[in-house]
């Protein structure tokens, strides 16, 4: 079986090596042909020791508070610099980091440039809907303000990633609004549409057409494309709702005796329940439309979560990502090109 290889931003995130190296041995035990680079401060690394990894030296780090430009011009030797040059220098199939955001957006589009077609990179990760499976939305947060055009260029990436991913040829798309009627939204959501509608019967999307907040969690169609702000405050309330049933269930259940009889007969109902909704099982938000993988965990994580992203880039690498994302863009690129020929772009915001 062919070897993938991850490089892992070791220092990055809330935790840094004391979660990282967790879930770095917990994914090697369970992915036995696979490789770590584990990038960082050696005299953190050191103790870490197993025949499939190795520690790829990195004097910097860059914090969760540094801006953009202190990533990109000060801390040349970071450890988020160097696990995403690994990719570039084709030494990983993939990175991964829980640091800064936006100097991790940053770094990867300086560093590996964006696939010819595509003006911005989105984030893109996976959300739990009632159909036991998962949503996947873009763009999180690396583009607060939009066109049209790059919404549609969101949702050919997010259709080549959920294709790769879950194995859905031709997934449905969906466009975030205020309501299901074309005539709804704002002037860029109105024309969003009209392209994504084109590029439907152009065979280049499945749309479904537009989509409100609650159907991302109906499961209503597999992919959800909105703009960053939008997407990144959902995400932060989604998250926010999954912590709230918990917590609320953890409460209820320790109250009286009564509560823990009724707890014990509910308690698989309950497992279930919780395990649907806990967010750390859909870590790991794909950085789409770079000539290269990066994935992006969520700066808190603990060792499960972290590892839940480290699988999320495995399953990437192995799927051939990269490639499914260029061909798909190839086979929309006349659309896209005459859609730009329509709408000039803006200037990018992190």
């Amino acid at each position: 079986m062919t070897t993938t290889t991850l490089a892992v931003d070791c220092m990055g995130g809330d935790h840094g090596p004391a979660v990282t190296l967790a879930a770095c041995r917990q994914f090697l035990e369970s992915h036995p042909e696979a490789h770590l680079l584990l990038v960082g401060a050696p005299a953190a690394l050191e103790a870490f020791q197993h025949p499939r990894a190795r520690v790829v030296p990195a004097s910097e780090v860059v914090t969760m508070d540094d801006h953009v430009e202190v990533a990109l011009r000060k801390k040349k030797d970071s450890s988020m610099r160097v696990a995403i040059q690994q990719v570039k220098e084709g030494q990983a199939h993939a990175a991964v980091s829980a640091g800064n955001t936006g100097a991790l957006m940053a770094l990867a589009r300086y560093l590996l440039k964006t696939v010819e077609g595509i003006d911005r990179p989105a984030i893109a990760t996976q959300l739990p809907n009632a159909k036991g499976e998962a949503t996947t939305v873009l763009d999180l947060g690396a583009n607060v303000d939009c066109t049209e055009l790059h919404l549609l260029q969101f949702a050919v990436m997010g259709s080549a990633l959920v294709s790769a991913m879950e194995g859905h040829d031709n997934p449905t798309v969906g466009l975030l609004n205020i309501g299901e009627e074309v005539i709804k939204g704002n002037e860029v959501i109105k024309r969003a549409g009209e392209l994504l509608r084109a590029a439907g019967a152009a065979g280049d999307l499945n749309y479904h057409g537009n989509v409100e907040g609650n159907d991302i969690f109906k499961g209503t169609t597999e992919i959800v494309v909105c703009d960053g702000f939008v997407g990144n405050v959902m995400l932060k309330t989604s998250e926010g709702v999954a912590s709230l049933i918990s917590g609320f269930l953890k409460e209820e259940f320790s109250r009286s005796a009564l509560t823990k009889l009724a707890a014990a007969v509910a308690m698989p109902v309950l497992n279930a329940l919780k395990r649907r909704v806990d967010h750390r099982r859909y870590n790991g938000a794909a950085l789409l439309g770079l000539r290269g993988l990066v994935f992006k965990s969520h700066g808190s994580a603990d060792a499960f979560a972290f590892e839940q992203a480290l699988n999320r880039a495995y399953d990437a690498a192995r799927n051939n990502l990269l490639e499914r994302v260029q061909s798909r863009i190839a086979h929309a690129r006349p659309l896209l090109a005459s859609a730009a020929g329509d709408a000039p772009l803006e200037t990018a915001t992190h």
